[in-house]
């Protein structure tokens, strides 16, 4: 790749740049390629994708391509040690579109085209979105995404670099959506939503396969968060399939200005947040999906709990991993590494302790350094 130069922002230390540059992995600086207008080699990185993709399938006799990656499982002594637990980090920041969503959206989308679907459409302007478009490149169908008005244009351009046709419609997410619904119905599409789909869940569900082959026993935790309720419902799904019930602990972080099911679970009901004020955007579903809330007041407090942070606190702990393991993941992921680096009451007593990384691709090296400066956090 040939980018241009890039220089410290304005608004952070030049010591928490110089820090996170050094540290930030290959996959992440592939991702911030395609999100940025000075690299040269931007726009042909998803045509690249797709050649090695259809080597792939030539390779496997014609298979259709796999649409998510099985990612590492670290071992991370510095977490380890300070929560005084052996922390297990399962990187699905590493996922080409950049988060876990390929894993469930990917399957929404290859099970819509299995069953005839001509086109997909979404309503996500955000991981969700990313990887509905990155799923129907790699199946060879054409995508489009309704956003609202809101949604800036640096989404717009992502959307755009992965194939996706973009549509703007109405101010709110609930409007695009509506209009994603009936362009679905129009095209012979399949609709994706971004989180309450049982092909979505079932996608996610993976990621406790893969748990399964790669620890060598069971875990007491495994952390993940909470926007929509999809990951966690995924998640919990895994632990059925893989005969953990009753035996692994799921604890959930939100963010205090978007804490939609700790607070239904805490109300009894499901609720509507007025409003998501937190800087992980990711987290905002102003209502979660019913099915998990359901869920996880069926299994009680023992088997899922809450963990609610301070933005700040989500934050930190995304520049921990960056400092620690040279990884860069937005603060939604900094929800549920905070977990650990508060010594959340909610994993005590365990011993093996597995924090799902969900993903990166909402962030930047600028508005990390943004984010710090915005909530006090100084330069370390």
């Amino acid at each position: 790749l040939k980018c241009g130069p890039i220089s410290p922002p304005r608004c952070a230390g030049r010591r928490l740049w110089t820090l996170l540059a050094a540290m930030l992995p290959a996959a992440a600086l592939i991702a911030a390629a395609r999100r940025s207008p000075t690299c040269a080699g931007a726009a042909s990185l998803p045509r690249l994708a797709a050649s090695s993709r259809a080597a792939l399938a030539t390779a496997s006799g014609g298979a259709a391509p796999q649409l998510h990656l099985e990612t590492p499982l670290v071992h991370s002594l510095p977490l380890s040690n300070h929560l005084g637990a052996d922390v297990f980090l399962k990187l699905d920041c590493l996922q080409p579109p950049g988060s876990f969503k390929i894993r469930g959206i990917g399957n929404t989308v290859r099970t819509a085209v299995e069953r005839g679907a001509k086109h997909i459409v979404s309503s996500s302007g955000g991981n969700a979105g990313l990887a509905a478009a990155y799923a129907a490149r790699s199946l060879n169908v054409p995508c489009t995404v309704v956003l609202p008005s809101t949604t800036s244009l640096e989404v717009h351009e992502r959307l755009r670099s992965f194939g996706a046709e973009v549509v703007v419609h109405g101010d709110v997410w609930d409007v695009a959506d509506c209009r994603a619904r009936e362009l679905g119905e129009e095209k012979n599409g399949g609709y994706v939503h971004p989180f309450d789909q049982a092909t979505t869940w079932r996608g996610h569900a993976t990621i406790v396969e893969e748990l399964a082959k790669q620890l060598p026993s069971t875990p007491d935790a495994i952390v993940t968060c909470v926007g929509g309720g999809g990951l966690l419902m995924g998640i919990l799904d895994g632990i059925d399939l893989v005969g953990w019930s009753g035996k692994t602990r799921v604890v959930f972080g939100e963010t205090e200005g978007a804490a939609s099911l700790a607070g239904s679970l805490k109300a009894g009901e499901l609720i509507t947040l007025p409003g998501v004020a937190s800087v992980a955007k990711s987290l905002g579903a102003l209502t979660v999906s019913r099915s998990v809330f359901e869920r996880c007041r069926a299994l009680g407090p023992e088997l899922v709990r809450p963990f609610v942070m301070s933005d700040a606190a989500a934050v930190r702990a995304c520049m921990r991993l960056a400092n620690e393991h040279r990884l860069l993941v937005e603060p939604a992921c900094g929800a549920a590494l905070a977990a650990v680096t508060e010594r959340s009451k909610e994993l005590e007593g365990c011993k093996t302790v597995v924090v799902e990384v969900c993903g990166g691709a909402i962030t930047s090296l600028d508005l990390m350094a943004m984010w710090a400066r915005d909530l006090g956090i100084q330069d370390s």
